[in-house]
């Protein structure tokens, strides 16, 4: 049986990697600090005798005992309201975390995947992103926490691969939605739903012409596993190309939550990409990956999720500095 360690379990996009690892047969180890993440989203795994749960952060010194056969690392602040809430551990994270990881699969001769972004093209001037394209992106500006510590840890990734010969692989995620995902945490689609759901006007930051392409989560899983199981070490963007604008976007939300409430207007944080597209020749090449799942049915089973919510959590309030970074 395969062994697998998974950081940022508890997160959205963690608890997902951990159904399907279980799901192909792998012995799962979990590791999270709970910064962000939720034990909520794992709890149906504590049963699987495949499964143990590890609280720690990967910041510090990250010990596993016996043999490890896989290193997936998704433990980071995923949103920018986290950015804003807790900077200093969004660079740890991805700085000190991969290091640490990095030298766990080097002793444990373990291949080892780092979840980056697409927030390292920053706000791009080549579109749709390709993977040679090196980004825009403002190191000191209240997003560089975040696409900094990415861009690093790609380069850290790269030095153990050429250097120390681990086995890497980088996968770089654009816009991915779906169940387990927080409700209030800034992004754009959970929170048109929460709004929506909370009879609010939906919120447009900027004239809302800003573009995105949204992924649905179970189409990244597949396109992360085949990743993981290739022979390619370079970056390569895992996402959805087919690309809406955020104003297009709230008149499907609209209709999909069948709401009367229409959108306001507020400025656009400092830094915030007017375009977000991946380029997937790659994926479609070497893994034979592209994604599968309609918007149309993402949305409706996401929809769904967001539903089942409880009160308290559908009018949970995340702490929001939004408005300390906004272009007036």
């Amino acid at each position: 049986m395969k062994r697998t360690l998974i950081t940022g379990a508890a997160g959205f996009l963690g608890s997902h990697l951990v159904k399907r690892f279980l799901k192909e047969g792998h012995h799962v180890i979990g590791m999270d600090n709970l910064i962000t993440g939720n034990l909520k989203n794992i709890e149906e795994f504590f049963p699987n005798p495949n499964f143990e749960f590890h609280h720690h952060d990967v910041s510090k010194y990250v010990h596993v005992a016996g043999e490890l056969d896989y290193i997936l690392h998704f433990a980071s602040p995923a949103s920018p309201i986290d950015y804003l809430k807790i900077p200093i551990q969004t660079l740890k994270v991805s700085s000190y975390g991969t290091h640490n990881l990095l030298g766990l699969a080097k002793a444990k001769k373990a291949r080892i995947l780092v979840a980056s972004t697409s927030e390292v093209y920053g706000d791009p001037e080549v579109h749709p992103q390709v993977e040679e394209y090196y980004g825009n992106v403002n190191p000191v500006g209240p997003r560089g926490v975040y696409d900094e510590a990415k861009r690093y840890m790609e380069a850290v990734t790269m030095a153990y691969n050429t250097f120390h010969g681990v086995e890497t692989r980088i996968v770089r995620i654009f816009n991915t939605y779906g169940p387990k995902m927080r409700l209030n945490d800034g992004r754009v689609l959970p929170a048109f739903i929460g709004q929506a759901l909370r009879g609010e006007e939906l919120t447009i930051f900027g004239d809302g012409s800003q573009t995105r392409s949204f992924c649905y989560v179970d189409d990244l899983i597949e396109g992360i596993y085949r990743l993981l199981l290739s022979d390619y070490s370079e970056p390569v963007n895992i996402g959805n190309p087919s690309e809406i604008t955020i104003g297009e976007f709230a008149e499907e939300i609209i209709q999909l939550t069948n709401t009367d409430k229409k959108v306001t207007y507020k400025g656009l944080p400092v830094n915030d990409p007017k375009q977000r597209q991946p380029n997937i020749s790659k994926a479609k090449t070497i893994l034979n990956w592209e994604p599968k799942v309609s918007r149309s049915e993402g949305l409706r089973i996401t929809y769904d999720y967001f539903k089942s919510l409880t009160h308290e959590e559908l009018n949970k309030k995340e702490h929001n500095d939004f408005d300390k970074y906004i272009i007036r």
